[in-house]
């Protein structure tokens, strides 16, 4: 898996570069305009005419920092404090796009190193000032936006390094700020992949995937994120935590998993040793039909659980496969498949699984499919832009749950979302990260959106969160707790865990001062 390339500058207001923005197709603006009243919204605010306020830090702060770093290190121009003040989700980018910024860093930061990070936490520390981590800037879940509204953010892009690459135990030690493209055309110049590849690979990072345990669209065959992480270094108020320095160890419980899925809350994650595997010889990817979700499910389970399980997995629902053929120009029915295939000899593998998948009803639809899968697989969130362009609200919301139990969770979230949108809502869902025991459940919901689209989104997402914990799945599978679901996370680990975590955090954070407000209840 090369899925090389640096990535492009992120817009303003916009998931990506307006030179990567797609349209939506003609049949695709046609059914939105049958199911839902849409009036296409103002133009956005400029950048330029986006106003934040001023900078409130006094001279010993921007003194002590500028000293640590070098006076151009510590920046409070207007424009680039905007850029940092919040994440992708769709509020986020519907707040920039009016130009209404919750709050803003009263500096950004940009360390060279692990030192200076110590250092900022150190000075941050001193006095009282909050501290965001900053990576991509892809958090969907308000884990960009703390509570303190006097905080500065560590802009870690200046972090951007292989360390080392160990071809012998086929590791490789990379610096948290190092965008995935640029990790991936590293690792590959060579021979190797991480296959760490996620919706948000063109702008997320390294670090960023250690602290919301990141999951990639090829994880049935390369894993999660934190399977792959053997060690990290993260810099907290109290100092270093090197954790991780073997490929196994009994040695106390495994303190990596304190920093994985931490959000920033607990320290900033410097760099990280992780697993990595030989460039793929070969990759196959195809299509498949099953006339039902619940037929699909039986298949994509007998796979993960019994195998030959494909590197990529991915089953949509009836509602999300008529979307795609919508904007594709078909009118399929039943649920789509799509299988994908890599390694050093695939032909074997291909062969066992379309018998698995023949033998539960499935029907091919052929390599095309899957190819056309894997051209637009970053397509989504560009198409959430086109979908705010003619006034639509489009968001995403996921879980995960034992087999046992997806079936309910699939149908429950979905009607508590169209319970809680009444005038008219598409809700569409898909599984693409399975495991033995269970998989994960992706929702997409487009709808009109209404005088106040944030409120609306609040109130239908709450409505979906306590579906989810009603059903017993989890609040996360993959984008994390940030702020959006720290209430269900707590109800979700329960009072003792939760006082687990606050000692935890203060130990580590005397202060308070990291991302305050974000995972911790």
């Amino acid at each position: 898996m090369n899925i090389g390339g640096e990535a492009s500058t992120v817009g303003w207001a916009r998931w990506g570069a307006t030179t990567n923005a797609r349209t939506l197709p003609d049949a695709a603006a046609a059914l939105l305009a049958q199911v839902l009243e849409l009036t296409p919204p103002p133009p956005a605010v400029p950048l330029t005419e986006v106003t934040v306020p001023g900078c409130e830090l006094d001279d010993a702060v921007l003194g002590a920092l500028r000293q640590a770093l070098g006076a151009g290190q510590v920046i409070t121009a207007d424009d680039v404090r905007a850029r940092h003040a919040s994440g992708m989700s769709t509020p986020d980018l519907l707040r920039q796009r009016h130009g209404q910024l919750r709050s803003a860093p009263q500096a950004v930061l940009r360390p060279a190193d692990h030192a200076e990070v110590v250092s900022i936490l150190d000075i941050c520390s001193r006095f009282g000032v909050a501290v965001v981590p900053f990576g991509g800037g892809t958090s969907v879940v308000g884990g960009l936006t703390p509570s303190a509204a006097r905080h500065v953010t560590i802009d870690l892009s200046r972090l951007d390094q292989v360390v080392a690459i160990d071809p012998v135990s086929r590791t490789a030690t990379l610096q948290a700020g190092l965008r995935a493209p640029r990790a991936a055309e590293l690792l590959a110049e060579q021979g190797f992949t991480l296959g760490h590849v996620p919706q948000s690979y063109e702008y997320a990072t390294i670090g960023g995937f250690a602290a919301t345990r990141s999951s990639g669209q090829a994880s049935a065959g390369y894993g999660r994120f934190d399977d792959m992480v053997l060690a990290l270094t993260v810099a907290t108020p109290r100092g270093t935590v090197r954790a991780g320095r073997s490929p196994a160890s009994a040695a106390g419980p495994d303190l990596r998993h304190l920093f994985l899925g931490s959000e920033g809350a607990l320290g900033v994650i410097t760099d990280v040793t992780v697993r990595i595997r030989p460039l793929p010889a070969r990759s196959h990817y195809e299509g498949w039909r099953f006339a039902s979700f619940a037929d699909g499910l039986r298949a994509v389970r007998r796979l993960a659980q019994d195998g030959p399980r494909p590197t990529v997995l991915r089953l949509s629902d009836e509602v999300e496969t008529m979307i795609g053929a919508t904007r594709a120009g078909r009118s399929d029915g039943g649920c789509q498949l799509i299988a994908g295939y890599e390694g050093a000899d695939v032909e074997p593998t291909v062969e066992a699984a379309a018998a698995v998948l023949a033998a539960h009803g499935g029907v091919p639809l052929g390599e095309e499919a899957g190819r056309q899968w894997a051209r637009h697989r970053f397509d989504a969130p560009y198409l959430r832009d086109a979908l705010l362009d003619v006034g639509a609200f489009a968001e995403t919301l996921e879980t995960a749950a034992f087999w046992s139990a997806l079936p309910e969770v699939h149908e429950r979230v979905r009607q508590a979302i169209i319970e809680a949108l009444p005038d008219g809502a598409l809700v569409l869902a898909h599984v693409s990260h399975v495991y033995e025991t269970g998989a994960s459940l992706y929702f997409t919901v487009i709808c009109s959106p209404g005088p106040d689209p944030a409120e609306r989104w609040r109130t239908a997402k709450a409505a979906a969160s306590d579906a989810i914990a009603a059903a017993g799945a989890t609040i996360s599978h993959h984008h994390g707790v940030g702020a959006d679901h720290r209430a269900w996370y707590a109800a979700e680990i329960g009072d003792v865990a939760v006082d687990l975590l606050r000692a935890v955090k203060h130990q580590l954070d005397p202060a308070g001062i990291l991302n305050p407000g974000i995972l911790v209840p």
